[in-house]
């Protein structure tokens, strides 16, 4: 969450045109199937952020969030007020495949990401990207990017985090999913989610989305295309949280490059 914004080299996979993306069911993920992947291509470009229908159940989150306190899952501790981060603590997961559930999500959901990411490849000038996971990850790992990169974050009452771009070296995937694990109302009042767009010659733009238990966000890691007069611009985005006013909230942030 703390590394410097990078532009990737404009190289990468042919894009295939395709009308609807690639998804393949999942026994442990049986929602994923059931959604409309278009409507949330067209609701990301429109908005900026794409929230999907409930995509893990209670159970699940409760599953994922029940991790937060097993130290040996985690490769990284990050308390954020040390570092002027916000209020909070984050941990990034040693290796997904010791939590199931984390790999399946991140695996099964890349396809669609990347069928997203690559129309809007050549809106933006930029790379495209393999259709698989184990593809992006093993050019991240040629390029030095090893470590792995999905998180779960944790706020009590006060707690929030700063705006901020999840980039962590030169090969950027150019989306990510954060999945709620609590019911807002429920298990916490505020913390919610904050997205600031910087439109050019124009000011910047606040979007602030409140996702239901177990529903994703669907958002750009740096920037996304917006027409404009002579095609498209390049609108940066970056994300936070609002303070928490009650409770704690539990968020698993699924970023799919690796970090050096």
């Amino acid at each position: 969450m703390n590394e410097p914004t990078l532009t990737p080299a404009l190289f990468g996979h042919a894009a295939e045109p395709q009308t609807t993306p690639p998804v393949t069911s999942d026994p442990m993920l049986p929602a994923l199937g059931t959604f409309n992947w278009s409507d949330l291509y067209a609701q990301l470009n429109e908005e900026g952020v794409a929230v999907t229908p409930p995509l893990l159940s209670r159970e699940q989150c409760q599953e994922i969030s029940g991790t937060f306190d097993k130290p040996g899952l985690f490769r990284s501790t990050v308390v954020m007020q040390r570092h002027n981060f916000g209020r909070g603590t984050y941990k990034y997961f040693a290796d997904p495949a010791a939590v199931p559930l984390v790999r399946t999500l991140r695996e099964k959901l890349y396809p669609p990401m990347a069928w997203m990411a690559n129309q809007w490849a050549p809106r933006l000038g930029e790379r495209t990207f393999p259709p698989m996971l184990d593809e992006l990850i093993a050019e991240c790992a040629a390029n030095g990017q090893r470590r792995p990169t999905p998180l779960i974050l944790n706020y009590g009452e006060g707690d929030y985090a700063c705006l901020h771009q999840d980039i962590y070296g030169d090969i950027v995937f150019p989306l990510q999913i954060a999945v709620m694990l609590n019911q807002p109302g429920e298990d916490f009042t505020g913390g919610e989610n904050v997205f600031v767009e910087q439109r050019p010659r124009f000011q910047s733009r606040a979007i602030v989305v409140r996702p239901q238990l177990g529903q994703g966000m669907i958002f750009p890691v740096r920037h996304r295309p917006v027409p404009g007069r002579n095609g498209y611009r390049r609108h940066p985005m970056r994300h936070g949280t609002n303070a928490v006013e009650s409770g704690h909230r539990n968020t698993l942030g699924v970023i799919f490059h690796n970090a050096r």
